[in-house]
């Protein structure tokens, strides 16, 4: 073995991986694996979270073809025999914060890690989703994807034209970005902890900022309180745990234009794109209606 054909990755908690070569058999939590994709790096295996079920929720999986990848399961029902039981020689997972590997327990992450290489990226609030991606992008090159100048433009193409649709007129439309809770309640996103929101608000989308209280990451309100918000646009949480739209809004925000949004966003060039360009056509959409 030369030093030139050893793989070495250091991931998000200073924790260097090191393979005789490459990685080529990739598990990776559903998020990491459905961006990694995007990046050309197909894994073969993915596993949830505590939130998701016995089949894999086709919100948090953007493009994975999941007839060619396994779904290893989520939540109490993995242990580390059942996710190597694939063969994977990589397991790519995410953290919060703290180097706590997200979906995955304590014990069940150290047995993995007895076994095989353990990445874990930090897709939390501290990093900006461009720091955040180009992590990701790092990892996929060195799996041995290649850049795709042609995915850049696409996402550069989409950041201004959302750029210049916020621009458009002075009274931009108000953006609420939200996980329903059932027909009485949701979860309303504070944008500045989110790092795919601090991206609109960058790109001039009014995102509406909810009332100061309890919840770092959401404010909790019942029905009143968040169309007291008046949302002109929403992005609606469209994860499988989360109640759906239409169970809250009722009779209320008939017409405003609805952004299906995952909280877990993927960070590959072309998925970002796609939703850029949804949230665009929402903003146009609210000006017309």
């Amino acid at each position: 073995m030369t030093e030139q054909s050893e793989w070495r990755f250091s991931d998000d908690r200073g924790q260097q991986s090191t393979a005789p070569r490459a990685p080529g058999r990739v598990l990776a939590y559903v998020q990491a694996g459905a961006t990694l994709w995007d990046l050309g790096v197909r894994p073969v295996g993915i596993f949830g979270s505590d939130h998701d079920g016995p089949a894999p929720d086709p919100a948090k999986t953007g493009t994975l073809p999941l007839v060619e990848v396994e779904y290893a399961g989520a939540g109490g029902s993995l242990d580390a025999e059942r996710l190597l039981s694939g063969g994977p020689d990589l397991v790519v997972a995410v953290s919060y914060g703290g180097g706590h590997v997200y979906g995955l327990t304590p014990e069940t992450a150290k047995h993995l890690e007895e076994r095989v290489p353990v990445v874990v990226l930090d897709v939390g609030q501290a990093r900006t989703f461009g720091q955040i991606g180009e992590r990701f992008a790092a990892l996929a090159r060195s799996l041995g994807a290649t850049d795709r100048p042609g995915a850049d433009r696409e996402l550069d193409a989409a950041r201004e034209r959302l750029r210049v649709v916020a621009a458009a007129h002075a009274d931009a439309p108000r953006v609420l970005a939200l996980s329903p809770a059932g027909p009485d309640r949701a979860h309303v996103a504070r944008p500045g902890m989110w790092p795919e929101l601090r991206v609109l608000t960058d790109l001039g989308v009014r995102v509406v900022e909810p009332p100061e209280g309890p919840g770092a990451n959401w404010a909790t309100l019942d029905r009143a309180g968040t169309f007291g918000l008046r949302p002109e646009v929403v992005l609606a949480d469209v994860r499988a745990h989360a109640a759906p739209w239409e169970e809250l809004r009722g009779g209320e925000a008939a017409s405003a234009p609805v952004v299906p949004w995952n909280p877990e966003p993927l960070y590959g060039p072309r998925d970002h794109a796609r939703f850029l360009g949804l949230v665009a056509d929402a903003l146009e959409a609210a000006r017309t209606s």
